[in-house]
């Protein structure tokens, strides 16, 4: 796990720790010290604590005109036992949402496994963003499962073309028109 890094072929459009309205403005980043780790697996420096002990993530790129973020995560999101959501909405996406940001894509390739608790935090990152919307992308299908079964599905879109999307090939605003287009068909149906 300590070579995967975050996606980094958009860092000529957005770099999170060099925007002042980002949770993580300022941070500095060793290139050749590992201190984060998932259990006993080491991960690559580059990915960005926010008080989880098994979830890391990076926010790959942000619009605040159109009030969008792209999110990047790696680990096992445990609400069960370490309340990964708590720290997730508390610490990074309540900050995003008070500058501005309403839609939400969280793109799961690197998540391992999921265990759920209680919905509270998604109803509540959901009441938050009022006509906007959270999007899981490329996510595991154990994991979609998992969420399924625990009705967290009912305030974000994942699975189906959410997991098929090709973002790695696509500009950030592009993928973020794919997706656009995507929920809007969705709430069409």
């Amino acid at each position: 796990m300590h070579d995967i890094e975050p996606y980094y072929s958009w860092r000529m459009f957005y770099v999170a720790s060099e925007d002042q309205r980002s949770p993580f403005y300022g941070k500095e980043y060793s290139e050749f010290e590992f201190t984060h780790q998932v259990y006993n697996y080491l991960i690559h420096p580059q990915w960005d604590e926010f008080g989880s002990a098994t979830l890391y993530l990076k926010i790959l790129f942000a619009d605040y005109d159109r009030q969008f973020c792209i999110i990047e995560l790696i680990g096992e999101w445990n609400d069960c036992l370490y309340n990964d959501v708590m720290y997730l909405k508390r610490n990074v996406i309540e900050h995003l949402i008070e500058q501005g940001i309403t839609k939400f894509i969280l793109i799961g390739e690197n998540v391992l496994d999921f265990h759920a608790s209680d919905n509270d935090y998604y109803q509540e990152w959901f009441d938050e963003i009022d006509d906007g919307w959270i999007v899981f992308l490329n996510f595991r299908e154990h994991v979609i499962r998992e969420i399924e079964q625990s009705n967290i599905d009912y305030y974000l879109a994942l699975g189906g073309k959410f997991n098929e999307v090709p973002w790695r090939v696509q500009s950030p605003l592009k993928l973020f028109a794919m997706i656009e287009n995507l929920i809007t068909k969705r709430l069409q149906a």
